[in-house]
């Protein structure tokens, strides 16, 4: 019996693996897709844009097709990240048709959403369905407000909901409202043409409590705008696209960790009118990232009808709907500073058309919708792997201290705590996939941590723990003098004002500041700025 002894070449790589794993360098996963679902008449049909694909607090993936269903009307599904698929829904003439909107998840669980048509009026409306598949008609639409909504709505940090609708209103053009969970309506704004008409993409509230959005038509060169909007109904017209810059928007505006806005364009750039991606700053300057080839010189993709999501590695990942190696869409990723990587081609025969912007699961995976394709050619639902390990996501992402936070996940049953930055730690009550808190004395702005028995989980974004000011002394004073303010979460103060003149300041501690009066200063309010917001006081301090 011959023994085979290991050459010095073999133990040279094992040592090697085995230094890399002992030093927790992660090895490269390989990316993969997998068609979990197959739509096919009877159990709805291609799902089309926006799409939205909502996780639930069970952890599953919760969505609607405009097609197909009990009545042909489109309905709403729920599928386990495995891929386990179930019809919550079907429309009807009663409860409307065509959801073409995907859903939202409000904090009370349920979901929310739109039809594209029926409801009272033949115009479409705004639903709430729980996840049990009990479905409530908050609002059906007539002419004036606005109707055929493509969108869902979200909800504000206001408790109510905010969406649009593609068009009615005074002009025709589309509209902005407001829902109360209670369904009480306000229309906020009716596009003109001038700014903007038929917004497609659902709202994004940013960082300021302002909501943003798009149209992909109107402007001043007719081919679309970017908006601000806010809760009072006042819209500002951010940008102008100029097909130079990208033209037909149907995608969302989404707010970067760095407070930039990112999007897509289906049309318009330098390569042939195959669109783009863009980067839009809050003080209305417009970065062409990537322009898309519409000959197919590349196999880049085409054509992005839906918006992008930045990962839980800081890239953007998104879809086209043509292009490629097979002509069908591709999944793509791009960073920051714009450079474009095509992950994958979709194949006809497990999902093509991708129009639907893509959601990652906290498990780290991404899942879509692809309108064609598929077994049955009604398109199909896909997950891809891009190699990202799981996470946590935060409902509301800023806070006082004290406010509720939802967290959302998997694994929780081991959960041993949650830590809020610098390692604060806060009480939790908690599923196996959902857990709720509250945002602990002492805690900064920074990432939310739940600490398991083997690990931790950390959150996708910083949670915002924003400043109050709850008074100060004395109430009046001269220039030069000094101010107590007092109030929360003033560690890593940047700035105070009073008024709009900038003050000297020391931060005494996590609840106290002294700061004092500015040359120039007049009576006026005292504003307090950290990394997590701006605070500003109830009463105006008077300047002798």
């Amino acid at each position: 019996m011959r023994t085979h002894r290991p050459t010095s070449l073999f133990l040279q790589i094992v040592f090697t693996i085995l230094s890399v794993l002992a030093l927790g360098i992660s090895v490269a996963r390989a990316q993969t897709y997998a068609d979990i679902h197959d739509f096919d008449t009877p159990s709805l049909a291609s799902p089309q844009f926006p799409g939205m694909l909502a996780q639930g607090r069970d952890g599953n993936l919760y969505g609607s097709a405009p097609l197909g269903g009990t009545s042909g009307r489109g309905g709403v599904f729920r599928i386990a990240p495995d891929g386990s698929y179930s019809v919550l829904f079907n429309f009807d003439v009663t409860h409307g048709s065509n959801p073409y909107s995907g859903l939202t998840l409000g904090s009370d669980g349920n979901f929310y959403g739109a039809c594209f048509n029926n409801g009272d009026f033949i115009l479409g409306n705004v639903f709430r369905i729980t996840p049990a598949g009990s479905v409530t008609v908050l609002h059906s639409f007539s002419q004036l407000e606005g109707t055929s909504p493509y969108a869902p709505p979200i909800e504000g940090s206001d408790g109510n909901f905010y969406g649009t609708t593609s068009a009615g209103g005074s002009a025709g053009l589309g509209s902005v409202y407001r829902l109360t969970s209670g369904g009480g309506f306000s229309a906020l704004f009716q596009f003109d043409g001038t700014h903007g008409a038929t917004p497609i993409g659902v709202l994004t509230q940013g960082k300021d409590g302002n909501f943003y959005g798009t149209t992909k038509d109107g402007g001043t060169f007719g081919f679309g705008t970017a908006f601000k909007i806010t809760p009072g109904g006042t819209l500002t017209v951010l940008y102008n696209f100029d097909s130079t810059h990208g033209a037909s928007i149907f995608a969302p505006l989404l707010q970067g960790s760095d407070g930039n806005f990112y999007g897509t364009a289906r049309n318009g750039g330098a390569k042939n009118n195959g669109g783009v991606i863009f980067k839009l700053t809050p003080a209305k300057k417009l970065t062409v990232l990537h322009s898309f080839d519409a000959t197919g010189a590349t196999t880049e993709g085409t054509h992005p009808y839906a918006g992008l999501v930045q990962a839980s590695d800081g890239n953007f990942y998104g879809v086209s709907s043509a292009g490629g190696t097979n002509g069908q869409g591709t999944l793509f990723r791009i960073t920051k500073a714009g450079v474009y990587s095509t992950l994958y081609s979709f194949v006809s025969a497990t999902g093509s058309f991708p129009v639907a912007t893509l959601r990652q699961h906290t498990n780290g995976k991404f899942y879509g919708e692809a309108t064609n394709g598929g077994a049955a050619g009604h398109g199909a639902l896909f997950s891809f792997d891009a190699g990202l390990g799981p996470f946590v996501t935060l409902h509301p992402t800023s806070g006082v201290v004290g406010q509720p936070v939802e967290i959302f996940g998997q694994g929780f049953f081991q959960s041993t705590g949650v830590r809020f930055t610098p390692n604060i730690p806060a009480a939790s009550l908690f599923t196996d996939t959902y857990m709720t808190t509250s945002v602990p004395d002492n805690a900064t702005t920074g990432v939310v941590k739940v600490l398991l028995t083997h690990g931790h989980l950390t959150s996708s974004q910083k949670f915002l723990v924003t400043p109050v000011v709850t008074g100060f002394s004395p109430s009046s004073g001269v220039v030069g003098s000094q101010v107590v303010i007092t109030g929360d979460s003033f560690t890593g103060a940047t700035k105070v004002t009073f008024g709009s003149k900038k003050a000297v300041f020391t931060v005494n501690s996590y609840t106290q500041i002294t700061a004092t009066v500015p040359t120039g200063a007049v009576t006026g309010k005292i504003q307090v700025t950290t990394p997590g917001g701006t605070a500003v006081s109830g009463m105006a301090f008077t300047v002798n």
